[in-house]
């Protein structure tokens, strides 16, 4: 069933043009994974799915009723709540439903003829249902645990960091569960457990959403459909991330196929252009026309078959084998201790980091992985310890702020300090403007002064600086976050080919197994793990020995708990007198099943009782008598085990 339709729309901002005519459907159930270069419309097409901005023209139609909820980059809300507070300030609305439904349910009690209750429970049922709101104190608290918000509950949200903050704002909009949820980057801000619950949620509770991420993985498992915007138009393609680079191939095959005919049909066109043929008669002016029409589509053919090889060729890059055994030392660090406060972060590492190395460090956040490159970079000093760093090491730093940055500069004047407009990158000597559009700016950027500069443009730029330099080492804090998947690609490349080290946090698993060759593990309470497996992998091994360690658990309770069960000698009296009464019991129940299922059997019988009233009757019935004949068998056999003990 259709809850949104988007026809023919459109929407320009002053010379830009976002959207052209496109058409969007969303269906109940749906899990639509929005991806696209960062500027190219995703957050527009958003606000225009929920009516925060029209279009210049087309149709926007919702099923009438559906409630539509975005999570903003920056939530708003009321003054003065504590977190707690915040969050079930969204809630009232199930609150208020779940007490009438037990108010009703009395009184349906005292009266169960009238239909009017009956019909009014149902309606809250169903309602409570779908947004699973029976037990919502249970979720609100299970939800704080995984966001790492319990610890905050009580304090005023207007404390809390831009991170925290959205996490709550998530936090609240998936215990509301509207209709449709628009999330715009969910996945900021959360570490790799904080996403895998988030998954979790989304697919076991059946959500429909549209979702703009730049995690792979993450959209590889929730996804139904990855639509593409680009150059203003919108491509659908069934399934996950894996499967749309699996049909971008695909099409990729077909452009060139296609490309290739219409090369042919215009070396036919242009020999007759050639031959003399008076092209100025009226008759041949359309077949001219039409040449140079076709000369136009031939160039955009070529130009859309080069952008998506280059996006598959970035995508599927992967890292030659190392060929130099010898490598330099960049750090060597021996028994590094560090505490903040009260909390350890870093207990007796030691660990060497030699040239090439490319290293991401994992783990919760406030695990104190961002300590560990400040320690590196000497912006923090470790308790104890000793760090070397290798002779002549030139270090490159990326940190969250982009302090790198002048605000009141333009990308002329931070590429090209010393004037000029050409920058040397990797051996070559290249203009400015050429080697930014790499990195997907439009030339028009180049005059830009970097505080007008999006969250994500920033980091391109910073990013971009970074490999115009002469650097060792890069040291890289959060580098995908507000990075939209085509420029991941583009810095994925970079890495790749860097000949120095590479040391990195991040939460995108995709990135972490494309990248590192190795981790640093930050598991609290002080420990670092090194390990050379890729980070997915690890992350299953850990959830299977997560549930060993639970089993194992649960095994050794039961096991305590045994003596105390055949301490016991016979059934309780309770019990026993159970035992004795259910068989006359279950034999009632047989007889009447037998009944009602003859009643059934006979036109004249079930006509005068109601067909429908038999059927339900039996059918309640049944799942009576199942439940006393599993109870029977309970206790006879309990009381069996104790005999035999005894």
């Amino acid at each position: 069933m259709a809850l949104i339709d988007l026809l023919d729309v459109s929407k320009k901002f002053e010379a830009q043009t976002i959207l052209c005519n496109v058409e969007f459907h969303l269906d109940e159930g749906e899990r639509v994974a929005l991806i696209g270069k960062n500027g190219s419309g995703k957050s527009t097409l958003m606000k225009i799915i929920d009516k925060t901005i029209e279009p210049d023209s087309g149709e926007v139609i919702t099923k009438n009723g559906i409630k539509i909820k975005r999570l903003l980059q920056t939530p708003k809300f009321k003054e003065n709540l504590t977190v707690r507070e915040a969050i079930e300030n969204e809630l009232t609305e199930f609150k208020e439903a779940y007490k009438k439904y037990l108010r009703l349910t009395e009184e349906f009690a005292n009266n169960p003829e009238n239909k009017s209750i009956q019909s009014e429970m149902d309606k809250i049922s169903k309602f409570l249902d779908f947004h699973n709101a029976w037990n919502l104190d249970d979720r609100i608290e299970r939800i704080m645990q995984e966001f790492d918000l319990k610890k905050y509950e009580n304090k005023d949200i207007s404390l809390l960091s831009g991170g925290e903050q959205r996490r709550v704002a998530l936090a609240s909009l998936l215990l509301q569960k509207p209709d449709v949820l628009l999330l715009d980057e969910p996945t900021n801000h959360l570490d790799v457990y904080m996403t895998e619950f988030l998954e979790e949620m989304l697919l076991k509770e059946k959500y429909t959403f549209i979702v703009v991420s730049h995690d792979r993985y993450f959209i590889d498992r929730i996804a139904t459909r990855v639509v593409e915007l680009e150059n203003c138009k919108l491509r659908s393609f069934k399934g996950g991330y894996a499967d749309y680079i699996r049909q971008k191939e695909e099409l990729l095959k077909a452009k060139e196929k296609e490309f290739e005919n219409e090369l042919r049909l215009l070396k036919r066109e242009e020999e007759w252009l050639r031959r003399g043929v008076k092209a100025r008669l009226k008759r041949n002016e359309g077949r001219k026309k039409r040449v140079l029409e076709l000369r136009d589509k031939v160039k955009q053919d070529k130009s859309e078959i080069r952008q998506i090889e280059m996006q598959l060729k970035r995508e599927l890059l992967s890292k030659e084998e190392e060929k130099i055994n010898r490598k330099k030392v960049m750090f060597e660090i021996e028994h590094l201790t560090k505490s903040i406060g009260n909390k350890l972060l870093i207990k007796d590492f030691t660990t060497r980091i030699l040239q090439k190395d490319k290293i991401a460090i994992v783990g919760k956040n406030g695990s104190g992985k961002s300590t560990l490159l400040k320690i590196l970079i000497g912006e923090e000093k470790p308790d104890s310890g000793i760090i070397k760093i290798g002779e002549n090491v030139k270090i490159g730093y990326l940190d969250q702020r982009k302090s790198m940055l002048s605000d009141d500069k333009d990308l002329i004047e931070t590429f090209c300090p010393q004037g000029g407009d050409h920058v040397n990158v990797r051996g070559r000597n290249i203009h400015v403007y050429g080697y930014l559009r790499e990195f997907l700016f439009p030339p028009e950027y180049l005059t830009k002064k970097i505080g007008v500069l999006s969250g994500g443009e920033k980091t391109r730029v910073a990013l971009a600086l970074l490999f115009t330099k002469d650097y060792d080492v890069l040291i890289l804090d959060e580098p995908t976050n507000d990075l939209d998947i085509p420029t991941i690609n583009i810095l994925e490349e970079y890495l790749m080919d860097f000949e120095g080290s590479v040391i990195f946090v991040s939460h995108d698993r995709y990135f972490v197994d494309k990248i590192a060759k190795k981790m640093f593990i930050f598991k609290g309470e002080g420990v670092v793990e090194e390990s050379h497996i890729p980070y997915t992998e690890y992350l299953e091994i850990e959830k299977e020995l997560k549930l060993i360690e639970n089993v194992k658990c649960k095994m050794e309770n039961e096991k305590k708990e045994k003596p105390k069960q055949r301490k016991q000698k016979k059934l309780s009296y309770k019990e026993q007198r159970e035992l004795d009464e259910l068989p006359k019991l279950i034999e009632e129940l047989e007889i009447t099943i037998a009944q009602i299922e003859e009643c059934l059997a006979d036109p004249e019988c079930y006509q005068e009782k109601g067909l429908v009233s038999l059927s339900e009757e039996l059918e309640e019935i049944k799942k009576i008598y199942d439940n006393k004949v599993e109870r029977y068998l309970e206790l006879e056999e309990k009381r069996e085990i104790l005999e035999t003990d005894s």
